[in-house]
């Protein structure tokens, strides 16, 4: 989800890449969806069998098993299996693991701001950056912070993840594709390093004009410090802001460093987000793509009513709040992964009532058939849906 602004804008930072800024020398064209660079014919194939492959996953994962029931193996979507080789403290509350085949041999490729679906232990599906390098065929790394009050996937990811562990995968796929622009300015928020560190190994290895600046609340919460010190070397391409000692950032202030035409990439909590979005028409980047860690917030939303056919229970959905949050209040196994409306998985069937889409996935056959993505679609003022559940 990867829009450009100006000149064109999409929903939100994760779908899709727009057409980067004409930059004044040669520009890699980004990768398709799986992060293989290929031509438009085989990558409108390779969508089309993605589609597809996701869907049999999320149908396949609808009833996740809970933490320690005893078909929780058997749950899995279609993929890689994974051994984790190696955990790394990197930051606090960040552990980074690095993922290996467990006979060792070469993974599939990869392109920076790729992303891959990982199967937990307890069922959950949830998605991670790869933050490693591309050019290591060998070896994905992700890394993870602890959220206490998150949804138990980081928590799953610190404690129930040793040395030895495997775990089931479907991807990689990129959502966020690196266009390697000639000049190139990176924000990062926090754990939002993950996307963005391959594509300042990339822009860096390629010669681009880059410039990085991560943001955090200290230091010491803030991975990869001295791996991007490296990359910056003595040119001093990295600054790093912590608001401890400087106060939040202005964002306008750090846009306008960005050289004339610049694309800037970006990824971080949802208020650095709209900050950015916010500023960047000021500056004079001449493009803005990002991604989202987190839910964007619900906009222009309305209360309405989601009934459930089987059991006969009506839920109200308030204005401001994602219709899979209150469902997952009434049945905390609901299958959901991404929260964004692209993966599929939280997929659900309106046997009545009118859907508001807010996804950019489903197809519109499969929107007239009766398909939603509950994580951001929604209704109208007043509605009342009926779900098949």
């Amino acid at each position: 989800m990867s829009p450009s602004i100006p000149p064109t804008s999409a929903p939100s930072g994760h779908f899709g890449p727009p057409p980067p800024a004409a930059p004044s020398g040669p520009v890699t064209p980004p990768p398709d969806l799986y992060g293989r660079e290929r031509g438009d014919r085989m990558m409108r194939a390779l969508t089309v069998l993605g589609r597809v492959h996701t869907e049999v996953v999320a149908r396949r994962g609808r009833r996740p098993a809970r933490v320690g029931a005893p078909n929780a193996a058997a749950v899995r979507p279609e993929g890689l299996e994974l051994v984790v080789r190696e955990r790394v403290v990197e930051a606090e509350d960040v552990v980074s693991l690095r993922l290996t085949a467990p006979a060792g041999g070469r993974l599939p490729r990869w392109q920076p701001g790729a992303h891959l679906l990982l199967l937990l232990p307890s069922g959950r599906r949830r998605h991670y950056s790869l933050c490693g390098d591309p050019e290591d065929r060998y070896t994905y790394r992700i890394a993870v912070r602890r959220l206490a009050e998150g949804g138990g996937g980081s928590i799953e990811m610190h404690d129930a993840l040793p040395v030895g562990a495997t775990l089931r995968t479907a991807g990689p796929r990129n959502a966020f594709p690196f266009a390697a622009e000639p000049a190139v300015l990176f924000l990062a928020g926090g754990i939002g390093i993950t996307p963005i560190l391959p594509m300042v190994r990339r822009a860096a290895r390629v010669g681009s004009d880059w410039r990085l600046i991560h943001l955090g609340r200290t230091r010491d919460s803030l991975p990869f410090g001295a791996e991007l010190a490296g990359l910056g070397g003595a040119e001093g391409r990295v600054e790093v802001r912590a608001d401890d000692e400087e106060g939040p950032p202005d964002c306008a202030e750090l846009l306008g460093r960005a050289p004339v035409g610049a694309a800037v990439y970006c990824c971080g909590p949802a208020p650095m987000l709209a900050a950015v979005r916010t500023a960047v028409e000021a500056g004079p980047a001449g493009g803005l793509h990002f991604e989202r860690f987190a839910p964007a917030p619900v906009v222009d939303g309305h209360p309405f009513t989601l009934r459930l056919r089987r059991s006969g229970i009506e839920l109200p959905i308030p204005a401001d709040r994602p219709a899979l949050d209150v469902l997952r209040e009434a049945d905390p196994d609901t299958a959901y992964s991404c929260r964004q409306g692209f993966c599929g998985v939280c997929r659900v069937n309106v046997v009545a009532g009118t859907v508001q889409h807010r996804d950019l996935r489903l197809t519109d056959d499969e929107r007239a058939a009766g398909a939603m993505l509950i994580c951001v679609s929604r209704a109208a003022e007043g509605e009342h849906l009926v779900l098949d559940l």
